[in-house]
C-alpha cells in the first residue's frame, strides 16, 4: 500500500484517476483536502487531460472530514472550511468533465467532494448525505449551496436538517447522482463515459462548463452575454474547424476531434 494520499493514474486516452487513498473510509484530512487542491491545479494547467474520474474505495468514496481534526473554535472551523473550499474549487474549475466515481458512501465532507464534479455516477449500494446536523454543525464545505443547486433549497433543507443518508434509487430522482447501476460496476462505468468525453471536442465542453457553472451565479442577461463569449472562442479552436468541415462533407457526428 503506497503512502499517497491521492493517486494519480493518467491513462493513454487522455483521463486522468484520482483514487482517494485513506481506507477504509477515506476520511478528508488538511492534508489529504490540500493534496486533491495540488494535484487539481496541475491538472487544469496540462493540456494533454482530456476528463478527469474521482472515486475512493469499495467501502467509502469518503466518508466526510477527519473530525479528529476539529478543534471547537470559530477560527478552527473557518480553517477547515477554507481547505475543503481550496479543494473544492479547484477540482470545480478543472476545465474538463470532471466525474465522480461514488461507491460505498459519500457523506458530509465526502458528498461535497463529489458535488463538486460536474457528473456523479453511484452504486446501488452508495448512500449518499450532509450528516453534519447530528454533531452541532453544518456543512461547511459548499453543502449548503451545492446541494441547493442540485436539489432545490427545500430538499437540501431537509436533508440537512434531519443529516439523513439517501440510497442510490432516490439520490437519481432527485438529481443528486446521476447514474446508478451496479456496485461493482461503478468504476467501470465513469471510465467508459470519461473516455468517451475524452474523445470529443473537449476544449468545447470546457467552455460549455464555464458558461453554465458562472451563468448560474449571474443575472439571465450577463449569463446570455457570457454565453456568447463562450461561444465566440469555441470557434477559436481546431476541433471547431474540423467538425464544421467534417459537417459539410460527411454530416453530423462524423467527426474527429484532437482536443485542441
Amino acid at each position: 500500500m503506497t503512502d499517497e494520499l491521492v493517486l494519480v493514474e493518467r491513462r493513454a486516452d487522455g483521463v486522468v484517476l484520482l483514487t482517494l487513498n485513506r481506507p477504509p473510509m477515506n476520511p478528508l484530512s488538511s492534508a489529504v483536502l490540500h493534496n486533491i487542491a495540488e494535484v487539481a491545479g496541475e491538472l487544469r494547467t496540462d493540456a494533454s487531460v482530456k476528463a478527469v474520474v474521482i472515486t475512493g474505495g469499495d467501502k467509502a468514496f469518503a466518508a466526510g472530514a477527519d473530525v479528529k481534526e476539529f478543534m471547537l473554535t470559530r477560527d478552527g472551523a473557518l480553517a477547515v472550511a477554507a481547505d475543503f473550499r481550496a479543494a473544492c474549487d479547484a477540482i470545480e474549475a478543472i476545465d474538463r468533465p470532471v466525474i465522480a466515481a461514488v461507491r460505498g458512501f459519500a457523506l458530509g465532507g465526502g458528498l461535497e467532494l463529489a458535488m463538486a464534479c460536474d457528473l456523479r455516477i453511484g452504486g446501488e449500494t452508495t448512500r449518499l448525505g450532509q450528516p453534519e446536523i447530528l454533531l452541532g454543525i453544518i456543512p461547511g464545505g459548499g453543502g449548503t449551496q451545492r446541494l441547493a443547486r442540485l436539489v432545490g433549497p427545500a430538499r437540501a433543507k431537509a436533508l440537512i436538517w434531519t443529516g439523513r443518508q439517501v440510497r442510490a434509487d432516490e439520490a437519481l430522482a432527485i438529481g443528486l447522482l446521476d447514474e446508478v447501476v451496479t456496485a461493482g460496476e461503478v468504476l467501470d462505468r465513469a471510465l467508459a463515459l470519461a473516455s468517451q468525453l475524452a474523445a470529443g471536442a473537449v476544449v468545447a465542453m470546457g467552455a460549455a462548463k464555464r458558461a453554465i457553472d458562472q451563468g448560474l451565479g449571474c443575472s439571465l442577461r450577463d449569463g446570455l452575454l457570457f454565453e456568447a463569449e463562450c461561444f465566440a472562442d469555441s470557434f477559436d479552436t481546431e476541433d471547431a474547424k474540423a467538425g464544421v468541415a467534417s459537417f459539410i462533407e460527411h454530416g453530423p457526428g462524423k467527426a474527429t476531434f484532437t482536443g485542441q
